[in-house]
C-alpha cells in the first residue's frame, strides 16, 4: 500500500466505552454492597451468600462482561477506502464499490431539539433490497465520520441526498 492510499483510508472503530462503564459501575456497586452487608449488617461474611440480592448483583454482572466481550469479538468498524466502504462486524465483511451507492439519506435535525445522538444515515445500495444503516454516535470520532460521509456525497452529487 501507498502512502497515497494510506491516506485516503479512514477508519471509524465500534465506540465501546458504554460495555466499559457499565461493567465497571455494576462491578463497583456489587462491591460496595458486599463491603456494607457484610460489616455494618451481618458481622460475617458467610451470612452474605444466603442473601438472594448477592446472586441478583452476580447476575447483572455477568451479562454487562459477557456483553462487554461480545463486542470486543465483534471488533466492529467502519473503513473508508478511495474507492470502496468496508463495513466490518465478527467475521462478517461487507464491501460496498462507491458506484454502487444510490443515494445517502440523513434523518434532518429538529429546531428545537438539539439531541444529534440518535442520528442516521442511510445508504442505497444498487443490487440491495434494504438500505444500510449507520448511526455515526455510535462510532468513535464522529464528527470525523460524518464529514467523511459528507465528502462521499459531495463527491458522486447527484447521488447523495443528504
Amino acid at each position: 500500500m501507498t502512502t497515497a492510499t494510506a491516506a485516503k483510508r479512514k477508519i471509524f472503530k465500534y465506540n465501546l466505552s458504554f460495555y466499559y462503564q457499565s461493567t465497571i459501575i455494576y462491578f463497583i456497586a456489587f462491591l460496595l454492597y458486599v463491603f456494607i452487608k457484610g460489616m455494618f449488617l451481618e458481622d460475617s461474611f458467610r451470612m452474605i451468600l444466603k442473601d438472594p440480592v448477592i446472586y441478583f448483583f452476580i447476575l447483572i454482572l455477568l451479562i454487562a462482561l459477557v456483553s462487554l466481550l461480545y463486542n470486543l469479538y465483534l471488533n466492529r468498524y467502519l473503513e473508508f477506502r478511495s474507492d470502496e466502504l468496508v463495513i466490518k462486524k465478527g467475521s462478517k465483511t461487507r464491501i460496498v464499490k462507491f458506484t454502487d451507492i444510490v443515494s445517502i439519506k440523513q434523518t434532518k435535525e429538529r429546531r428545537h431539539s438539539r439531541v444529534r445522538s440518535f442520528r442516521i444515515i442511510r445508504i442505497k445500495v444498487r443490487n440491495r433490497r434494504l438500505p444500510l444503516i449507520i448511526m455515526p454516535y455510535d462510532y468513535e470520532n464522529k464528527i470525523e465520520l460524518m464529514e467523511a460521509i459528507k465528502e462521499l456525497r459531495n463527491k458522486f452529487g447527484s447521488k447523495g441526498n443528504v
